[in-house]
């Protein structure tokens, strides 16, 4: 084989790599509605599978935090693999990215939830399966923010 040879099929080894690399992943774009607050920030986690969602810090795969400017806020996250996914927003007021709670664990901040489902007492805390969807494509998902539960 020769070197031009060579060089043409590394190159286009080097393409069709890059090309499934690039339909295999989708951008999700996620639009928060209803920020009562003008200050602080907003924090958003996704999350692939149920192992602590909503709650836990440590087990999203993404997160990203946004000064408040408004009471509307959109994201973009490229990059994310096809499949499901949830996210789980608050707005967080005092910068410890976390949705603090009382001693009853009543959100004392905004929050929201992919999907918009119903959290009350009654309900509790949104399992994944509730929240989640499934990314194909470029998309995006609307989200409102809720600063109590529902009845």
């Amino acid at each position: 084989m020769k070197k031009n040879q060579i060089y043409c099929l590394l190159a286009s080894i080097g393409f069709a790599i890059k090309t499934n690399a690039v339909e295999d992943s989708a951008t999700l774009t996620v639009a928060i509605n209803g920020i009562q607050n003008q200050q602080g920030q907003v924090c958003l986690r996704i999350y692939e599978d149920e192992r602590g969602f909503p709650l836990a810090k440590s087990s999203e795969i993404k997160i990203q935090c946004t000064k408040i400017t408004g009471n509307y806020l959109k994201q973009q996250f490229t990059g994310l693999k096809k499949g499901n996914y949830a996210v789980a927003v608050i707005d967080d007021q005092n910068g410890d990215t976390e949705l603090n709670r009382d001693f009853l664990g009543i959100p004392e901040e905004g929050f929201g939830i992919s999907n918009n489902p119903t959290v009350s007492v009654k309900t509790g805390v949104p399992k994944f399966e509730q929240a989640s969807f499934s990314l194909t494509h470029n998309q995006t998902i609307e989200i409102e923010m809720k600063y109590s539960l529902d009845p």
